[in-house]
């Protein structure tokens, strides 16, 4: 069974106006995403990975192409329409965590869901769910200083998967972690993916892009290479 896209970009380009120049972040790139991929976006600084996450994010728009999400056309939205289409289609996990300091777990993993309006015990009930999937579970009333990097992390992504986003996007997931915490939270995302979410991370490391199974590499603005990978690093391990 063929799978659908998730993600169809056509020719994006982004051009920003510094002073008196341009600058070209996006030249022209097109790319599909389907359901259920794993896909590493790479480049050196200045190739336009950032830029292009934040396309895919809805956190910017293109300067001209076409950015289709879910058969949504993302590229004509407003800012409001975008702003919804985050919160319902996009799970985020950033470098730095971006948790709220003062309230508990459970109040950070429900987050998205009280922006989407769902009730309050359905939401506790869900986001208790999500962070027992990323096995937080006996965590649920702690609060991110009482948590190691590793444990703020996981709740990071516990708020990314809680509204079940079509995308699981990453920029550095484990760029504030040391290396035994970075690989265990690489092998939360495997398990995500296995489990059939469709996961893009955005890093400059081949050591994390590694753990994807499609490697896009973008330079000076322009896709270099988009190749599917084997997976070596996880021969031989056994999931749950």
């Amino acid at each position: 069974m063929t799978k659908k896209p998730v993600i169809q970009i056509t020719d994006l380009t982004k051009v920003y106006q510094m002073g008196h120049t341009e600058v070209h972040a996006l030249a022209g790139v097109s790319f599909d995403v389907k359901e259920n991929e794993y896909i590493a976006i790479m480049g050196p600084s200045g190739s336009g990975k950032s830029t292009l996450m934040n396309m895919i994010g809805c956190l910017d728009t293109p300067t001209s192409g076409e950015y289709i999400l879910n058969n949504n056309r993302v590229s004509e939205m407003d800012d409001a329409e975008l702003a919804e289409v985050r919160n319902r289609e996009i799970g985020f996990v950033f470098q730095t965590f971006n948790l709220l300091p003062r309230t508990s777990c459970l109040a950070n993993a429900e987050l998205p869901l009280i922006y989407a309006g769902m009730k309050s015990a359905e939401r506790k009930e869900r986001a208790k769910e999500v962070l027992t999937k990323v096995g937080l579970g006996d965590r649920v009333d702690h609060k991110p200083n009482e948590l190691s990097g590793g444990q703020r992390q996981r709740v990071a992504i516990a708020r990314a998967l809680v509204n079940n986003p079509s995308i699981l996007l990453a920029d550095e997931p484990t760029g504030n972690l040391d290396t035994k915490t970075g690989e265990e939270i690489m092998l939360l995302f495997e398990e995500l993916y296995r489990q059939g979410n469709t996961i893009i991370v955005v890093t400059h490391e081949q050591e994390i892009a590694d753990h994807a199974r499609r490697i896009v590499r973008l330079r000076d603005g322009l896709i270099e290479t988009d190749q599917v990978v084997e997976n070596p690093i996880l021969a031989g391990y056994q999931f749950a």
